[in-house]
């Protein structure tokens, strides 16, 4: 039986809700409730800080990417928990114009899917009684979307948190805290959002905090007493693993890999073999496959161009055996890398690949891939889904195209990746084939 859960969502970005979630998460923790965590969308961030802050794998739920089966099986994942946490992205509402196979993305979508009630938080910042309006907005938008009600974020004085709660209420909206504004509650961020959770200088003291400010400002009991969830099916088989023995790089450089697919390769008896590019370790020599994760390595391309034992080990595997890389991990295994201040840095050189950082182009959303050479895990002709996000611009891509791409709405997308030998590589991170 699927646990009771819940939907933190907002209006837009940047309201709050990530202070929100973890506060609650680890809130709830403490309390000792065993507590699951998911992310609604292709956010590959956000789940390693829900980790740090329940003491359990985040998961991603996308009605994008995922056919039904998936997203059961994902849902499987809350074996043994009390309760489930939802963290929306964007808006509530926010999604694709073209829903095609599945669904149009939208946190909305994932908690109606599963039964779980929406909190959604308000920066009632600059209004009082003008935020019940918005949030009767998006509790009638569509009343097959279950709301719990709200919590006030960023409220300025005691005055204000009144005016707003009687707009609430006139609005027939609960409100289920007020969180006065206070600015050390933001996590520190970067071009892709927020930094990574292995990058925190004191990430469990600053979830403690979250957590301890949630306790005096939330009705804690009101918001588990809102939990609501609907049962499913027995669940099906999370993906496959592409190879037995996966050497996967992992540090700061390489580290955005979907939490389902690692959780698939390993329930498969699949064995993941980590290693560190940054700290110049090569991949096991015994590994059937190499696998580069997304991440920021144009933040560390001086040390990626003397790692010598790596980039020696990543060319000998190469030579017998696949390679695999996604985003960070393709611009790596690249000729070379432009930085922001414009020097050249020598990468892997297995695929003819230039890529430049210096020159800044916003690359996100969507995507669907269809192969026309085969990659570890699929065979040419395969469809894949996943997500592009990257300010990264190619300057050479001299090699074969991997796939033919398109966006959300079917329009090609000339980020077609690379494949050259044994290598492979896309700008996009693979969610799923669309068999799965």
């Amino acid at each position: 039986m699927m646990p009771p859960g819940l939907m933190i969502s907002a209006p837009a970005s940047g309201t709050g809700k990530t202070t929100v979630m973890l506060g609650l998460l680890r809130a709830l923790a403490e309390d000792g409730m065993k507590v699951q965590p998911y992310k609604s969308g292709p956010d590959y961030i956000d789940p390693a800080f829900h980790r740090a802050a329940a003491g359990r794998a985040s998961f991603n739920f996308d009605t994008w990417a995922m056919a039904p089966q998936l997203l059961d099986a994902i849902a499987g994942q809350a074996k043994g928990a009390e309760i489930c946490i939802g963290e929306g992205s964007m808006g509530l509402y926010d999604g694709v114009a073209t829903g095609g196979q599945t669904g149009f993305g939208s946190s909305a979508e994932t908690a109606k899917r599963m039964g779980w009630p929406v909190i959604l938080v308000v920066d009632v910042g600059g209004q009082a009684q003008s935020a019940a309006a918005t949030a009767l907005g998006f509790k009638n938008y569509d009343p097959e979307v279950p709301f719990a009600g709200v919590i006030l974020n960023r409220v300025a004085s005691p005055r204000h948190e009144r005016l707003t709660r009687l707009g609430m209420e006139r609005a027939g909206i609960t409100v289920l805290g007020s969180l006065p504004r206070r600015g050390d509650l933001t996590l520190p961020e970067r071009h892709l959002g927020l930094i990574q959770a292995v990058e925190h200088p004191d990430l469990d003291a600053a979830i403690a905090g979250y957590a301890t400010f949630l306790r005096e400002n939330v009705d804690l009991d009101a918001i588990k007493a809102a939990a609501r969830g609907t049962d499913f099916p027995v669940p099906q088989a999370l993906p496959l693993p592409p190879a037995q023995r996966i050497a996967l790089a992992r540090d700061a450089a390489f580290s955005f890999t979907y939490p389902h697919l690692l959780e698939g390769w390993r329930s498969a008896g699949a064995e993941i073999l980590p290693f560190s590019p940054l700290g110049d370790e090569p991949p096991a020599p015994d590994a059937d496959l190499v696998w580069l994760p997304g991440g920021y390595p144009e933040l560390h391309g001086g040390r990626l161009a003397t790692a010598e034992n790596f980039r020696a080990g990543l060319r000998k595997h190469a030579e017998t055996k696949p390679v695999h890389g996604e985003c960070g991990g393709y611009m790596a295994l690249g000729e070379a890398l432009i930085d922001k201040q414009g020097i050249r840095h020598q990468m892997a050189g297995l695929l003819g690949l230039v890529t430049s950082y210096e020159k800044r182009k916003f690359h996100l959303g969507y995507r669907r891939a269809v192969l026309q050479s085969a990659m570890p895990g699929f065979a040419a002709g395969d469809a894949l889904r996943g997500h592009e996000f990257h300010y990264t611009t190619i300057l050479d891509e001299p090699d074969a195209p991997l796939a033919q791409v398109f966006d959300a709405d079917g329009n090609p997308v000339p980020e077609t990746g690379s494949v050259k030998g044994n290598v492979t590589g896309s700008f996009f991170h693979l969610i799923t084939g669309e068999t799965s």
